[in-house]
């Protein structure tokens, strides 16, 4: 397996791999950036999401692109805001010191802050076609010059119905540009972009894995925001082995919980960007080690760490997309050990939560919090167990004396009853927890859904409702507000029919006359 070292990287950006904590490349990162550093071909990349496709293109980018240029010189167009947020952040880590702007435009964004970045010079944009379009109409953000153009998650963007304004953006730019097309499908029509838009390309295929790990059982708890840390607390309290990491979404967050979980007498530790290379290797040294049991991260600070036989990844706050997720809960379940996922949500997030489902095609399944009385009665059994086996190791002959000497005046049950109490002051104290109302999930109102298929190909209003009650039983009172355009098509859904039907199309996705997926406010409006 090769090195980042092996993969033509200059010593400034591998330096920023090990600070980031980077060990070793994806399959995809491995074949993309000697491909771009070295060739002069285009680039078509398969591979699954979860796979390291950001750092792929986002690196060799970085290397190659010269400081302080005061125009746009790398695009990069994605399928949602999420994911402009997160490929945009990335792209921002992965720079170091380097003088590059990274800026991500996305509807539902202030126009007007996007104009002033935009006005300052940006070097790197990620953007998502709708709003990508509106600003080369006001002449706000120009593509002639740009080097590299990128095109992320092609299929989503073919599936959402971005793909005619992905044509209208690839023919505003210059000639002399390098295009990089990633997709984890290749459908006909994403190839047929390659050859009409693309020059001679190369064609890069990861291996497509799972997108999850088979040994993890993946949980969701439905909990208000301000009860997150009592639920984190019983988790860890009964289980027999707790040995995880706490995902939390910033570095205020990561101090507060750590801080908290310390001062509650956890064995736990923070670790997030702001923290110096030195510490950092001192603290993973520590939790490989298992002198701390819990270990408090952001996305970020945790990407690259390879620590063993972990029993559980804890999303304190929920991941921001499907690869989000993947990557975090790829960290437990491996070598064959089973791990488990636990995911809190608030009662808002629940509807983020079946888009992270469906997309990373997995089952995250609901479950209850334990109850104050199963924590309690967990830490017994385990102070049980634990007297048990020092009982049947070699006592050392003070301590039989100082027993011998306490039975003479007193009873066992006295004196044993005494030490519990000196040796676990407060932990079976019920009132050292409080109750936990679980959030009461909505899952009540209309879903709009977004059909891949227009008049044009065929699709008419009664051969889409017959499609949904023969596929998906669902009733035709049920389906509402069906609009039929050239190109594509929308339908409203109760929320549970919804889901029935995202499920249905998901797992039939290869042989299904359809593609349904749910609506994007960033479409683009016809």
């Amino acid at each position: 397996m090769k090195s980042f070292q092996d993969l033509g990287l200059s010593e400034r950006t591998l330096n920023v791999l090990k600070l980031k904590g980077f060990e070793l490349p994806t399959p995809i990162q491995e074949k993309t950036i000697p491909a771009m550093l070295q060739g002069n071909k285009d680039i078509v990349g398969q591979a699954q999401t979860g796979t390291g496709k950001t750092a792929a293109f986002g690196l060799p980018i970085i290397e190659m692109l010269p400081e302080n240029s005061r125009f746009v010189q790398a695009l990069v167009l994605t399928p949602t805001r999420e994911l402009a947020i997160q490929v945009a952040e990335e792209i921002h880590s992965l720079k170091g010191k380097k003088k590059l702007t990274v800026v991500p435009i996305y509807g539902g964004q202030s126009i007007g802050l996007q104009l002033r970045s935009l006005s300052r010079g940006v070097d790197i944009v990620v953007g998502t076609p709708g709003r990508v379009l509106d600003h080369i109409k006001r002449k706000t953000l120009r593509l002639e010059k740009i080097s590299y153009l990128v095109l992320d998650e092609a299929d989503e963007m073919l599936n959402m119905g971005f793909i005619e304004d992905v044509k209208t953006i690839i023919e505003k730019t210059g000639p002399n540009k390098k295009t990089l097309l990633f997709s984890a499908t290749m459908p006909s029509e994403i190839l047929r972009i390659a050859k009409q838009y693309m020059g001679e390309y190369e064609l890069l295929k990861a291996s497509p894995g799972q997108l999850t790990v088979s040994q993890t059982d993946q949980i969701y708890f439905e909990v208000a925001a301000a009860d997150k840390f009592e639920a984190l607390c019983r988790i860890i309290d009964i289980e027999e082995e707790f040995f995880g990491l706490v995902f939390c979404r910033t570095k205020v967050d990561v101090d507060n919980i750590a801080k908290h979980l310390i001062d509650r007498g956890y064995d736990a530790d923070a670790l997030h960007g702001d923290i110096s290379q030195n510490l950092r290797e001192k603290i993973l040294n520590k939790f490989k080690k298992r002198e701390i049991n819990i270990l408090v991260a952001t996305d970020v600070a945790a990407r690259g760490i390879d620590v063993h036989d972990l029993t559980h990844v804890i999303n304190y706050a929920r991941p921001q997309d499907p690869e989000s997720y993947v990557h975090r809960i790829g960290r437990t379940g491996r070598a064959g050990k089973e791990g488990i996922a636990i995911t809190f949500i608030t009662s808002s997030e629940y509807r983020k939560l079946q888009y992270i489902k469906q997309k990373a095609r997995t089952d995250i399944r609901r479950a209850k919090l334990p109850k104050i009385k199963d924590v309690i009665k967990a830490k017994k059994q385990r102070i049980k167990s634990r007297l048990e086996e020092i009982r049947k190791a070699d006592l050392q002959s003070e301590y039989l004396d100082i027993s011998r000497e306490l039975l003479v005046n007193q009873s066992p049950e006295e004196v044993l009853g005494a030490l519990l109490q000196y040796t676990f002051a407060g932990e079976l104290n019920e009132k050292s927890y409080t109750e936990i109302e679980e959030a009461v999930v909505d899952k009540k109102g209309k879903t709009r859904l977004f059909v891949a298929q227009g008049s044009r190909s065929g699709l008419s209003r009664n051969r889409l409702i017959k499609v949904l009650k023969e596929k998906c039983r669902i009733s035709e009172w049920q389906i509402g507000d069906v609009k039929i355009l050239d190109n594509f098509s929308f339908i409203s859904l109760p929320f549970n029919e919804a889901e029935k039907v995202l499920s249905f199309f998901n797992k039939h996705r290869k042989g299904s006359e359809l593609v349904i997926t749910k609506a994007n406010r960033d479409r683009p409006k016809r």
